[in-house]
């Protein structure tokens, strides 16, 4: 039995001992030799003054190190803070100091890209280097030597699965990012919970494409060497990469956000690379359509799990893929052992097809945010006591993302509250806009609405449009479209082209950069 995030190594080690874990390129790893690995750095980090609950920050990209490091960080009672490999030295700093990380684990690389600003570090004792020490002024410990240290035992310490495990930054696309606190029990149940519906078993070869720091990224890992899996790791790649590793490791499950997905159905694929796919996961986004209906004929013998998360739950919903074609568009329902439920701003539960705020309780729901009590407090707040039933008050998340359920309670995605488009006296989603578009025009590629202050109107309906390869529309062509596809409060007053729209850390594009950039461009129109 799994009780602390570690032992999804040491435990699967015991029965798959021969198996491969991991994958990296012409590497490949045991679970032997992965436990091993942990317990081997594991030791060297308690040598080094690794203490319970001090946070040790992974700064590397998608490794064997980096996995070992995670699970290692764990076994010697730390914390682990997992550092998006694209982040630049000021966004780094920010996350070392915000939750006040005593080591790091990175490569000399980027320890030297980090030089700058790590003398701002005043908690950071100690650097561990993956590979050849610096021949600068940093001060560094190497990751091998420390890994080949006598094993020592390890230094006992009585603990719950409700500790901390680990810190996740979000994007922090709507300023500095936030770091989500994680227990044991979240990371280890959220695993258990997306395992089972996903069916995951020890034949299953995963292919990881994800970051690391992403939660949805890190469930690659969890769900894998929870069932005995292989976890094929794959970093800076183009599609046609991913294409030759699917074929070449034959692989079942595969992970994505919308915006890689439409990447990835750019490739040739071959039958080699999709006839042993089992199934596909999409979360991070809604999926249009369109991509959905060309991932399914590029995948025909998988199913397909749309799901909705957040970090601060881990995973809240998902939709049985027997009812993709029924239930068009919705996220499906609560994961095991959850419960989601929507809500008025009074606690209330909403009526049938009545949009509200989503609420998930359960064991997935997280500590809150390291070191931020007011922001915890705006976000986990107690189970609507008309709700709940309980005689004990029980924190939930309130998400923030406003969703309505059919008669059935399926669940469906409206919009995240404060992106709401009010024009006209509507309430107008963004992702309908959006999707109408992907409908309208199979040659849209992205589109992103948004709203603007506007005097007649309220807000008025902006549109960013990225289209295919040599694809070509005109201003007038969309709105055309749109007057077709769409009421007239809907129809976007401004349409804009671009070649690109910016990403956060996560793949995900960046709404609220884009957001203000279209105020700052439209607002004084």
């Amino acid at each position: 039995m799994v009780t602390f995030f570690d032992e999804l190594v040491s435990e699967s080690a015991k029965q798959h001992a021969q198996k491969s874990a991991l994958i990296f390129k012409q590497t490949k790893m045991t679970y032997e030799e992965l436990a091993n690995n942990v317990l081997n750095l594991a030791c060297g980090l308690q040598s080094i003054g690794v203490e319970r609950h001090d946070r040790v920050a992974v700064f590397l990209p998608k490794l064997p190190e980096t996995i070992v490091s995670l699970f290692a960080i764990s076994r010697a009672n730390g914390v682990f803070v997992p550092v998006n490999s694209v982040l630049k030295g000021p966004q780094v700093r920010h996350i070392l100091n915000d939750c006040d990380v005593k080591i790091l684990i990175t490569s000399s690389d980027r320890l030297k890209s980090l030089e700058p600003v790590l003398s701002n570090c005043p908690a950071l004792q100690q650097v561990i280097l993956t590979d050849k020490l610096p021949a600068f002024s940093i001060d560094g410990v190497s990751f091998s030597l420390l890994s080949d240290l006598p094993i020592q035992a390890l230094k006992h310490v009585h603990r719950t699965d409700n500790d901390m495990a680990a810190i996740l930054y979000t994007s922090g696309s709507t300023g500095r990012p936030k770091g989500v606190v994680l227990s044991h029990r979240n990371i280890v149940v959220g695993a258990i919970s997306v395992a089972e519906y996903l069916e995951n078993d020890q034949s299953d070869v995963l292919l990881a494409l994800l970051p690391l720091s992403f939660d949805y990224g890190l469930s690659q890992i969890t769900t894998g060497l929870l069932c005995g899996a292989t976890v094929v790791l794959m970093d800076y790649f183009l599609a046609g990469d991913v294409v030759k590793a699917m074929a070449q490791h034959q692989v079942t499950g595969l992970a994505a956000v919308p915006p890689l997905w439409q990447q990835l159905m750019k490739a040739k694929w071959t039958t080699e690379a999709t006839e042993n796919l089992r199934y596909f996961t999409n979360s991070g986004g809604a999926m249009p359509q369109v991509t959905l209906t060309s991932i399914r004929a590029t995948f025909p013998n998988a199913k397909p799990y749309l799901m909705y998360g957040l970090t601060e739950a881990f995973r809240s919903t998902y939709l049985d893929p027997a009812l993709v074609d029924d239930k068009i568009g919705s996220m499906g329902k609560a994961i095991p052992n959850a419960e989601v439920m929507v809500v008025r701003e009074d606690g209330t539960e909403c009526d049938v097809d009545e949009p509200g705020e989503l609420v998930h309780r359960g064991p997935h729901v997280s500590l809150g945010y390291w070191n931020d009590p007011a922001k915890t407090a705006e976000r986990f707040k107690p189970v609507p006591a008309q709700l709940g039933g309980l005689v004990l008050q029980e924190m939930a998340v309130w998400s923030g993302d406003t969703v309505k359920r059919d008669d059935e309670g399926f669940l469906y995605f409206v919009g995240r509250k404060d992106e709401m488009i009010k024009t006209s006296g509507y309430r107008v989603s963004p992702m309908e806009v959006e999707e109408a578009c992907y409908q309208g025009a199979s040659d849209i590629a992205e589109a992103i609405a948004s709203g603007v202050k506007d005097s007649e109107l309220g807000q008025a309906i902006t549109l960013l449009l990225v289209l295919k390869e040599n694809a070509k529309h005109s201003e007038k062509e969309i709105l055309a479209m749109c007057k077709k596809a769409m009421p007239n409060f809907m129809h976007p007053k401004y349409v804009e082209f671009r070649t690109s729209l910016p990403r956060n850390p996560n793949g995900k594009v960046d709404r609220s950069l884009l957001n203000k950039e279209v105020k700052e461009k439209y607002e004084n129109v």
